[in-house]
Parts: structure tokens; C-alpha cells; sequence
């Protein structure tokens, strides 16, 4: 198996590495199946390695992830006072703001940072950034070749759920030939296409199922159909029982409808009343990244997002102007 590509860098983090007594991995709030992958996948990497690692994210392990080998051994909530580590690792994350933690959390360690959207901040002492790359588990990939890993089939299954959840299972337009030759290399080491699929994509809960009942009912095409756009409120979200978990994959139903270029989810926080996160995504020619760039936030050119406070109407206005 060769790397993704071949011109990239990792001698620095290979030292960092190789040298840390205790690794701490971390991934972004709301953490997706590309940040859980790859956390677990260099999770037990560095543990064949004989090094000591943990792991930290500020929000849990989503219901559909928890499958992973290692899920259980992923830490949430406050941030740690001193987690101890020397070497912090950040995945799948442009920025400080959105691992949720703060300043103080690198201090006294060195932080490599690995991440493949282009809207990233620069942050970390050791920067692995390449927006070519389909995954940050893509990256991670690349990396444990680098270092003449092998892929165990828990590593295997790990790389293999960031491929599946952030090409769209392998539909997008970030599906290159070299991301299939990586996905049969993890299935020959031992990754179950059918299982993982299963896990991911067929373990809806009823609650999620009526949500996305009220959701496809309120969608709203504008453009001449061009744009769709979802809205979930708080008082949907206790209206059927569900919870933001429930939202997994909502937004690509506004996607597959013929004719949208570009689908929007705006979503409530179910915690801050007039806090909102909005979602992304574009089919074909729309760069939706620099929409979520021009509104603060960002992502790839053709999954984003951004967070902005009002009201719904405010938000809409923000958004269609």
C-alpha cells in the first residue's frame, strides 16, 4: 500500500511522536465519524506502540459510533485541569475554538495538529494540514504508513468509518481512485464494509425517523429549487423525543433532491435558546465553504458550516438575504 500522497510531511510529527511518553488525542466538538476514526485509529496505533495514550473530547461518542473498538475508553465533558500528557494530538479541528477547550490545555505539551479542511486557523506546533486529502483518517493512514504501522483490524475499522462518513459513502465528489485502493487495504486488513455500514447507517432510532418526518414536511425549496433548507427548533426536538444525534444525515435528504445545488440545516441548540448551527452542503458547482467562511465559519467546498445567533427569522434573513 503507498500514501494518498507522497509529498507530504511527516517526519516532525514522527519525531513528536516517537519520542512522547503520553499522548492525548482529542477531535472537535460534535465529534463525526472522520474525527472518531481517526482518534481510534492513532489510538491504537500508539497503544501497539507501547506508548501511554488517552483520549478527550468535549462532547461524547455518538450513539452510532460507539461500535468502534476503543469508543468506551473516549473521555467527555469539562475540560481536564491537567490531563498530564506531553504530546497533545488535535483531529479533524481548524481550530482551538472548535476542540471547545482552552488555551491552557497545550500548555506544557506539544501539540500536533492534523486536519484536512482548508479553512483551518493554523494552530499547533506541528501542522499537518492538506486540504487534498478526502479524510482526516485518510491522513492518519499516510501517517501510520509513514511510520511502518500496520492496519490491525481495529485500526482497519476506524480508518474505514472516516472514508465511509466523510466521502458520503464514497458518492462525493472528494472520492478519488487512491481513497478506494486505501478502502481495500483496510478490508483486507480486516474491515467489515457491512458491519460498519450497518452500525452507521441502519441503527436509527424511532425518534430520529419522526424528526426527519417533520423536517422533509417543513423543507423549503427557494432559488427556482436551486437551495433547500431544513430547520430543526427546539420545540421539534421535544415534540418526537429526539436529541442532536437525531440529526446525523438530515441534511443530506434536502441534498438528493433533484435540481438543489446547495442544502442548508439550521439547527437550535437544544441547551441555548437563539444559538444556531448551520449546515452545508453543494452537489455540483457551489463553493458553500466560503459561504460558511464569509459568516465565520468553514469547512470544504462542498461540506460546511458556520454557528450564528437570533432568531429563526433573523437567521433566515442572514442566510437569504
Amino acid at each position: 500500500m503507498r500514501a494518498m500522497f507522497a509529498d507530504m510531511d511527516w517526519s516532525r510529527a514522527i519525531e513528536v511522536l516517537r519520542c512522547a511518553q503520553h499522548v492525548l488525542l482529542t477531535t472537535h466538538r460534535n465529534p463525526d465519524g472522520d474525527g472518531i476514526g481517526a482518534q481510534l485509529a492513532l489510538f491504537h496505533a500508539l497503544r501497539g506502540m507501547g506508548k501511554q495514550v488517552s483520549m478527550f473530547n468535549r462532547d461524547g461518542v455518538p450513539r452510532i459510533y460507539r461500535f468502534l473498538v476503543g469508543a468506551n475508553e473516549i473521555a467527555a465533558g469539562d475540560e481536564p485541569v491537567d490531563h498530564g500528557a506531553d504530546v497533545v494530538v488535535s483531529l479533524d479541528c481548524g481550530s482551538a475554538r472548535r476542540l471547545g477547550v482552552s488555551a491552557g490545555f497545550f500548555t506544557g505539551a506539544t501539540h500536533i495538529n492534523i486536519d484536512h479542511h482548508r479553512s483551518n486557523q493554523g494552530f499547533g506546533d506541528v501542522r499537518c494540514v492538506d486540504a487534498r486529502y478526502c479524510a482526516t483518517g485518510a491522513m492518519v493512514a499516510d501517517l501510520l504508513l509513514a511510520m511502518n504501522v500496520p492496519f490491525t483490524p481495529e485500526i482497519a475499522s476506524a480508518l474505514y468509518t472516516s472514508l465511509l462518513t466523510d466521502t458520503g459513502s464514497f458518492r462525493l465528489s472528494n472520492c478519488t481512485a487512491d481513497v478506494y485502493r486505501l478502502a481495500e487495504a483496510l478490508v483486507r486488513a480486516g474491515a467489515d464494509p457491512s458491519y460498519i455500514a450497518r452500525h452507521v447507517y441502519e441503527a436509527m432510532r424511532p425518534a430520529a425517523l419522526r424528526l426527519l418526518g417533520r423536517c422533509l414536511q417543513d423543507m423549503t425549496l427557494r432559488d427556482a429549487g436551486r437551495s433547500a433548507w431544513m430547520v430543526v427548533t427546539q420545540s421539534m426536538f421535544a415534540e418526537v423525543g429526539a436529541d442532536v444525534e437525531d440529526t446525523e444525515g438530515l441534511i443530506d435528504y434536502a441534498r438528493s433532491v433533484d435540481g438543489v445545488e446547495v442544502a442548508v440545516l439550521i439547527r437550535e441548540d437544544l441547551d441555548v435558546s437563539g444559538c444556531w448551527k448551520v449546515s452545508f452542503r453543494g452537489k455540483t458547482y457551489a463553493d458553500v465553504g466560503s459561504l460558511a467562511e464569509r459568516l465565520g465559519g468553514g469547512g470544504h467546498r462542498h461540506a460546511a458550516g458556520c454557528q450564528l445567533r437570533g432568531t429563526r427569522e433573523e437567521i433566515a434573513a442572514r442566510l437569504f438575504p
